[in-house]
């Protein structure tokens, strides 16, 4: 591994030889129109300034403005004009390579004129939902420290989410498990956000999305407008940036595990077009360093917008990957590690992608969103007893599709202080798996081997009414409905009715207080909808499975003691109802960890019930290009009833979860990032030895067995974690050009884990028999404890990203 202060030495070494060699004296320019975000029509004479600067410009007839002659760097625009609420942009990069362009819609004042404006002005209020929502700029996700560009793992530091293993980018939103969340990129829903995901589990090490094309993202972890549906725990919203509607732009960039290529640019006078594509390199490094896994991964990533007039505007979008996992069998004098990891996890194939196209139509009060779309997921695994293909002993043999045809219509009303919102939506689905999988139940490997296809409709219709009242007091009501035609016990929409209200009163420029209730469904995953036994029943559609439910209650206040500081404290509980029960283990499935592989693919009922609770601090001050700092902290309880109705904590019950980030902006474009998170230990449960040690037992999974009469009883030790980001940008004649250095968990802090327990071998290396002369049912292996195989480890990068 490269030590730390080799690597600083090198960063440090490249930014002086890039100082000395180029002059650093270019200029950018800034192109921007501003309309009415109702309607679309152009304002003009509005009153632009550049934030932290007396550099202004005005709006002229079509709403257009420029700026020239611009800093290089992040900035945000202050917008005023008679009659609409004053507005403070995203964060937005301006280098020399070409001209930023942005468009900026303003809201129309619902107040008169006498009325007292109480609206903070860094932070904008949500009229739908005033509570659970934050926002992130493209510098908070370009340059968080242990982030390494990678949207899940930056919102891993907003408050209520929890951060898991570095190898893992499961989003665990207040006690939630990670496939209660739902993702949108520029209003199509996509179904993952990471690399190797874990079907019907959601998660993964690495992300999809490319963090150059994303413009912000609002992120909510409770009061969900009422459009997005079958989410439990989270809705996130990522918008992204248009193409250079100018010229042909390149940006390419080496980071810690891929390489990336992007290009934008026009397509003519209306059109423009964003398109990367990335490729991996880690297996290179694995091997090198001797893993026993070899992962590779590619994805890429466009937009095309088109203006077909000033009211109509159509984007299609797509983004893809391609994943493969293979076992590198060739480790000489393979460690025992090694060989463990070697003796269970399989090899995998994944690729996904999604295409969408969104037809967004004006007219004069308001606006229609038209979304059609659709996800392919195919996933496949294989395992043969001792990684032996040539000996025939098939222990796995996975393959399965999710196919998602989507389709949502949205008709947004803005009028006389009413925000209304309605509209619905349908789709048409299909899931295939054929399955093969020797598992161990009891006393007995069981053979599962099954082919299943399910083809499904489902449906849903939404409505929402908002208005805020002088600017004090923001109401909203909104109902939605689920249904589909899997089961009589699914396909009424009146059994999935999900009311919410919200009401938030502002007592001043101060002190806002905010309130949400509502009801949220969620239909269970593909793999446990279409899982049948080995007679070929859909077992689960006979057992009357039914959507699972939370009751979603959040209280909190919002001080604001300068216009740049906010300071929040927010309460919730989450009641979970109809989760499925798994009838192998007699656990809740929403109890069970993360992982990679498949989840849910069993037999389960209906009956299974939860709680989330707990609260969360925020304090962030934003200072722009000097100083920003960001604490936040959470306290949750997650836990789920076993088969006797008593509680048992889930895999999520982190208890305390406690980031700080800190960041300053020096002289010649240096800024430097520090952020310490520090996790709760989460529960585990220990092995069950007697089953574990079984020949039979061991020879189908690989590893030992856990104990699920003490499921989740034990806990491991608090996990804590210093993250450091050093970037320094250069801007060229006709180039700009990022490097950065990454290192994460700087003092090399040790996680807690359970033990893990391996196969004692003998001298020439076969795994050693207790007692070999027992029938061959009872036959035991003899295990070994391996202790102190907890993750963590300096994991540190350099990044180079050049733009032309």
């Amino acid at each position: 591994m490269i030590r730390i202060s080799n690597l600083v030495k090198l960063f440090m070494l490249t930014a002086l030889i890039a100082c000395s060699s180029f002059a650093i004296a270019q200029k950018g320019v800034i192109k921007g129109r501003v309309f009415n975000e109702k309607n679309n029509e152009p304002l003009p004479f509005v009153n632009v300034l550049i934030e932290g600067t007396l550099i202004g410009s005005t709006s002229d007839f079509d709403g257009n403005f420029v700026f020239s002659g611009i800093q290089p760097g992040y900035v945000k625009l202050v917008l005023t004009t008679v009659g609409f609420d004053r507005k403070i942009t995203t964060e937005f990069m301006v280098n020399n390579t070409k001209s930023a362009n942005i468009e900026i819609g303003l809201k129309e004042k619902t107040y008169s004129l006498d009325a007292v404006e109480v609206r903070a002005d860094v932070f904008e209020r949500n009229e739908e939902s005033p509570v659970s929502v934050k926002s992130l700029g493209i510098s908070e996700l370009e340059r968080s420290p242990g982030g390494n560009r990678d949207v899940s793992k930056v919102i891993q530091s907003l408050p209520g989410v929890a951060s898991g293993v570095s190898f893992r980018n499961d989003v665990i939103v207040r006690g939630g498990g990670p496939n209660e969340n739902r993702f949108y990129l520029d209003e199509v829903e996509i179904p993952n956000l990471n690399h190797f995901a874990t079907q019907g589990g959601s998660g993964g090490p690495v992300g999809i999305i490319n963090i150059d094309f994303v413009k912000d993202i609002e992120f909510y972890s409770g009061a969900f407008p009422a459009s997005r549906g079958n989410a439990l725990s989270s809705v996130m919203l990522l918008k992204q940036i248009e193409g250079n509607k100018e010229r042909l732009q390149f940006k390419g960039a080496v980071g810690a595990s891929d390489l990336s290529l992007a290009i934008d640019g026009p397509l003519g006078k209306k059109t423009n077009y964003l398109l990367s594509y990335r490729r991996s390199y880690l297996q290179f490094l694995f091997n090198a360093i001797g893993l026993p896994f070899l992962p590779t991964y590619n994805d890429y990533q466009f937009k095309i917008s088109h203006k077909l007039g000033d009211k109509d505007q159509i984007n299609i979008i797509s983004l893809g990957a391609f994943d493969q996992n293979k076992l590198n069998t060739g480790i000489k004098n393979q460690t025992e590690y090694q060989k463990y990891i070697l003796g269970y996890l399989p090899q995998n194939d994944q690729w996904n992608y999604t295409f969408g196209i969104v037809w967004k139509h004006f007219v004069k009060n308001g606006f229609q969103n038209y979304v059609v779309s659709r996800n392919f997921l195919d996933n496949s695994q294989i395992k043969y007893l001792n990684n032996d293909k040539s000996a025939g002993t098939k222990i796995l043999d996975y393959s399965s599709q999710e196919i998602e045809n989507k389709f949502r219509f949205e008709q947004i009303y803005i009028a006389n202080g009413f925000k209304v919102t309605a509209g619905l939506g349908g789709e048409y689905d299909k899931y295939n798996n054929q399955t093969y999988n020797k598992i161990f139940v009891g006393t007995q490997d069981v053979v599962i081997d099954y082919s299943s296809t399910l083809e499904m409709f489902k449906w849903n219709f939404f409505g929402q009414v908002s208005k805020t009242f002088k600017d004090k007091l923001t109401l909203s009501v909104g109902l939605r409905s689920d249904a589909n035609n899997y089961s009589a016990s699914m396909m009424n929409l009146l059994d999935q009715l999900s009311p919410r209200f919200s009401a938030s009163y502002a007592f001043n420029a101060k002190w806002v207080l905010n309130f949400n209730v509502a009801r949220y469904y969620q239909v269970p995953t593909y793999t446990t909808l279409g899982y049948r036994d080995s007679l070929g029943v859909m077992i689960n559609k006979q057992n009357n499975l039914k959507f699972i439910g939370v009751d979603n209650v959040v209280g909190g206040v919002d001080f604001f003691p300068n216009p740049k500081m906010k300071i929040s404290l927010e309460s919730f509980y989450k009641k979970y109802n109809n989760s499925p029960f798994s009838i192998r283990d007699s656990i809740p499935l929403a109890s069970k960890g993360a992982g990679f592989g498949v989840v849910g693919d069993e037999e389960v009922t209906s009956d299974s019930k939860g709680r989330a609770y707990g609260f969360e601090l925020f304090a962030t001050q934003k200072m722009g290009k000097s100083f920003n700092f960001t604490l936040s902290y959470t306290f949750v309880r997650s836990e789920f009833e076993k088969k006797d109705k008593s509680f048992i904590p889930s895999a999520w019950d982190n208890q305390h979860l406690l980031n700080v980030i800190l960041s300053k902006s020096f002289k010649k474009n240096w800024t430097v990032g520090l952020k310490w998170r520090y996790s709760g230990g989460s529960p585990y449960t220990p092995v069950d030895l007697d089953n574990s040690s079984l020949k039979s037992a061991w020879d189908v999974r690989g590893q030992a067995a856990i104990d699920y009469s003490r499921f989740n009883t034990m806990r491991l030790k608090s996990y804590h974690q210093l993250d450091l980001r050093i970037d320094k940008d250069f801007y060229f004649k006709n180039f700009s050009m990022l490097l950065y250095i990454d290192i994460q968990n700087v003092y090399n802090f040790k996680a807690d884990s359970p033990d893990l327990y391996v196969l004692n071998r003998d001298a020439s290396g076969m795994p050693i028999i207790e007692n070999p002369s027992a029938p061959t049912n009872q036959l035991r292996y003899s295990l070994k404890r391996l202790i102190g195989q907890g993750g963590g480890t300096v994991l540190p990068s350099v990044g180079i990203i050049i733009e032309l």
